[in-house]
């Protein structure tokens, strides 16, 4: 059993999780897809609800047996990933599942299910607004923070290869306009 995709991908700092988190709150048809890392939790984070939180190698282990639809090293022994069951169980309650994800792995689930999904880019203004909402968190130290940075000028060089890209200059009207988009999407016979 399939149903329909949304994945949104952006920069870290660049507001993906705000506006799947407001998506996710106001369209009941969709579900949370939770992925797995190895990184460590958040003080405000949740098992099971934010992330599966696994060791880098039981992750490996994972990668090994195909478990994933997805995964990235996005640092070095910092993984994320898409688990096979997690698309199952959410298909299995008619759910559009929503995929906050790093735009490699859009690209990928993009790539498997072409015809069902939808790919949103969140681009922050500028590279200085994206430091200065990463800072702004408090949760990131400044070595934490200048590699997200760095990370970011890859990450934005992957915005043409997304159906719909919307700039975070303004969080209401970029969650209107994510809104709007998804909405249409989900209006739409696959």
């Amino acid at each position: 059993m399939t149903g329909k995709l949304l994945i949104i991908a952006a920069p870290s700092g660049a507001g993906k999780t705000t506006i799947a988190r407001h998506l996710l709150r106001t369209m009941p048809k969709l579900a949370f897809s939770v992925s797995a890392t190895t990184r460590a939790k958040r003080a405000n984070e949740q098992e099971g609800y934010d992330y599966y939180y696994i060791s880098p190698d039981e992750f490996r282990h994972r990668i090994k047996v195909g478990a994933f639809l997805e995964w990235e090293e996005v640092y070095q022994n910092q993984y994320y990933g898409t688990l096979h069951t997690e698309l199952r169980r959410l298909w299995a309650e008619g759910r559009t599942i929503v995929f906050d994800v790093d735009v490699k792995g859009a690209l990928n689930i993009k790539k498997a299910y072409p015809e069902q999904s939808l790919s949103l880019f969140i681009k922050p203004p500028s590279i200085q607004a994206l430091r200065n909402r990463l800072e702004a968190r408090g949760s990131e130290t400044a070595e934490t923070v200048n590699k997200r940075i760095a990370r970011a000028a890859e990450e934005l060089s992957y915005e043409p290869h997304f159906d719909c890209v919307i700039v975070n200059d303004n969080l209401e009207h970029a969650i209107l306009e994510a809104e709007n988009i998804v909405t249409a999407f989900l209006q739409k016979t696959i």
